[in-house]
């Protein structure tokens, strides 16, 4: 397979993310300056890097991957997950996210990454239950940089009246679904300045708060 460099393909899907659909029969992958990156989990939207096996008592995952490129938006660290996680997310960018941002008129260029696998409890409270960021099949978001420089935050922007806060709210309800667990601003404490995304899976569908 003929590879082209990384930038030229970047310029061209934020051409086509214009109208917040990425093409990902265009992802090709090469060489950049932090070292070869490969596509992840047999999807031509996940670009980063295996990684070996984690086993650290109950927590780890088998066949994790470090994921630093999801449908042409970059992460801003990379995100340790296990497949399924990383597919889901890369099913919500490309699909839903980059929709819940449409009016702002830029789409998204870099997701900030918070928190992605952990061995820990829940909200790192002692006696709690596992986290599923101690399984892979956790992420937390802080904000996302639009094309033009625009930043939403989910701390600065969650219930803002106007385009940025809109947009917010967007994408927090453009996860319920996609994902098992969907936990912002107004589900806890411990969420005010990130967005929680897990697939666990519940008998009653997506828990959203």
């Amino acid at each position: 397979m003929r590879l082209v460099p990384l930038f030229l393909i970047l310029v061209a899907l934020a051409s086509c993310g214009r109208s917040g659909r990425p093409d990902v029969s265009a992802y090709t992958f090469s060489r950049t300056e932090t070292g070869t990156l490969t596509r992840l989990c047999n999807n031509p939207a996940l670009l980063g890097e295996p990684t070996h096996d984690i086993s650290e008592g109950a927590c780890g995952m088998d066949n994790p991957v470090a994921v630093r490129y999801v449908a042409g938006v970059r992460l801003s660290t990379p995100a340790t997950l296990n497949c399924r996680t990383a597919n889901t997310l890369a099913d919500w960018v490309e699909h839903d996210a980059q929709d819940a941002v449409r009016k702002l008129r830029s789409p998204i260029a870099e997701i900030t990454i918070f928190a992605s696998y952990a061995c820990r409890s829940r909200n790192n409270q002692r006696g709690a239950r596992l986290s599923e960021h101690a399984l892979g099949n956790a992420i937390d978001i802080g904000a996302f940089t639009l094309e033009n420089g625009t930043e939403l935050s989910v701390e600065e922007d969650w219930g803002k009246v106007g385009k940025e806060g809109t947009a917010i709210g967007n994408l927090h309800r453009a996860a319920c679904g996609p994902f098992g667990t969907v936990l912002g601003p107004n589900s806890d404490r411990y969420h005010y300045n990130h967005f929680h995304f897990d697939t666990a899976e519940y008998r009653s569908g997506t828990y959203c708060r």
